[in-house]
């Protein structure tokens, strides 16, 4: 009976993470400001915006006098708020009359209030703890440095969560950022598809582009089905690429790496010709990237693990889907079969006078409960932190997914990501990526010339 209502909890997480990070405003890699709505529609990175931007809603202002009280920011009632507020019920446990006051607010109010706060020079309006979309996390730690507290001496260890998910809230090796939900790249299959070309899951694991791409070509033949769909001008496929060899859009020096980075150039090179081949096909927007993996005219999904909540809602396609790894680049030293797209950190702000109470509150949950992340797994939030996954819930059968343990897999990936250089103008760098992409696949442009545009595009907004 235990396993049965584990297995309920864990098709649940699926579902609920299509909210929590497949359809807000803020979101996957596609998403913009901080960069992250640039594409309508586009995935959330972590914890979708479901609920509208600025709802009138009250917002608690400023930390809290309580001795054990903490006031956080979050998005997300099903997700994000749900996980904080089940993470303040356990922490109770041991440390009674403690809890924690929790304000909804969207991500991207979350950071006009920063701005806000800083250009008037007071930040006592900020709470104690707030979270932080992961690629925003290095912008707005660089832009404004007084509004985080350094958490490089206080205890938590960050060797227990993905090396690649800590890098997103580590500037000039301080750390700045508690690691949430799990924003790692799975290889979902439709292994009924690739039955009909003579193929198994296992066919596409641990392999290489050059290898997946020609296997590619196998399967479309075979079954008229292309092996994958993306959203035009949108450079998702190629940012996820560039992190899995541990390469970046920035030098360590904060410098434009796009013109002349031979890891950016073979990915490009290597989506315009699965699109030349057929075995890419680009649709037009979002709601028809979903629906080739839904109707069957998309063999495979490839994107952060969000994804699974746009796939499992198809009940009748059951058992006929396997989670396996991304391919990795051929010629690059160091290039892995693993990568990340979305996620978000905690931030315990500057403002918080009960610094010791928030760090312990974190090191105790986020950073230290089994408890915790057994629960939340079923609002689709996946940890990256390494011990959750040798948990039971972590361990059972999805039957979804052919009966595979996929969450402790996932975490297992998660362990093996590289990281990568984000900095105060990722999103720059990413939409420039993204237009040239787009002129290569659809007006025939020199891939060359389309980098090097790229290159200056990203040198001109930074003022060099």
């Amino acid at each position: 009976m235990k396993k049965k209502v584990i297995s309920v909890l864990l098709t649940m997480a699926m579902v609920a993470s299509l909210t929590a990070c497949g359809g807000g405003s803020n979101g996957g890699d596609s998403a913009a400001d901080s960069g992250e709505a640039a594409t309508e529609n586009a995935p959330a990175d972590t914890g979708s915006d479901a609920a509208p931007a600025d709802d009138g809603t009250a917002v608690t202002e400023g930390a809290s006098a309580d001795d054990n009280t903490l006031t956080v920011w979050t998005w997300d009632p099903n997700f994000n708020v749900y996980a904080i507020n089940k993470a303040a019920e356990i922490y109770a446990k041991d440390h009674e009359g403690f809890k924690v006051e929790v304000s909804e607010v969207q991500s991207d109010d979350i950071e006009t209030r920063i701005t806000t706060a800083v250009s008037a020079g007071d930040l006592s309006t900020l709470p104690d703890i707030l979270l932080m979309q992961d690629n925003s996390f290095q912008k707005y730690v660089i832009n404004y440095p007084d509004v985080y507290t350094d958490l490089t001496s206080s205890g938590i260890d960050f060797s227990q969560f993905s090396s690649a998910k800590v890098a997103y809230s580590t500037i000039d090796g301080k750390n700045y950022g508690i690691p949430f939900d799990n924003g790692t790249v799975i290889n979902c299959v439709r292994t009924d598809i690739l039955e009909q070309a003579g193929f198994t899951v296992d066919d596409f694991t641990d392999v290489t582009w050059s290898d997946y791409m020609e296997k590619a070509k196998v399967v479309l033949e075979k079954t008229g089905v292309p092996m994958l769909t993306a959203q035009a001008g949108s450079p998702d496929q190629v940012m996820m690429m560039l992190q899995s060899c541990g390469s970046s859009l920035f030098n360590a020096d904060g410098t434009v790496n796009i013109d002349g980075n031979a890891e950016l150039k073979e990915i490009m090179n290597i989506y315009v010709q699965m699109v030349k081949d057929g075995t890419l096909v680009e649709v037009t927007d979002w709601d028809q990237y979903i629906a080739s993996l839904n109707n069957g005219t998309a063999a495979s999904a490839m994107n952060g693990c969000w994804i699974m909540a746009s796939i499992t809602p198809v009940e009748d396609q059951s058992g006929k889907w396997a989670l396996t790894n991304m391919p990795k680049l051929d010629t690059i030293s160091g290039a892995t079969n693993y990568s990340n797209n979305g996620g978000s950190s905690w931030a315990i702000t500057s403002n918080c006078q009960k610094v010791d109470l928030a760090v312990d509150f974190m090191n105790s949950t986020f950073a230290g409960s089994t408890e915790l992340y057994d629960d939340v797994i079923s609002k689709g939030a996946l940890a990256t932190w390494a011990p959750a996954g040798e948990s039971e819930a972590y361990a059972q059968p999805v039957d979804f997914f052919g009966g595979d343990a996929i969450y402790a897999k996932i975490v297992e990936y998660a362990t093996q990501t590289p990281s990568n250089i984000t900095g105060a103008y990722y999103y720059d760098a990413r939409d420039a990526v993204g237009v040239a992409l787009s002129n290569v696949c659809q007006q025939g442009a020199d891939i060359d010339a389309e980098i090097k545009t790229a290159q200056e595009t990203v040198e001109f907004n930074m003022g060099g």
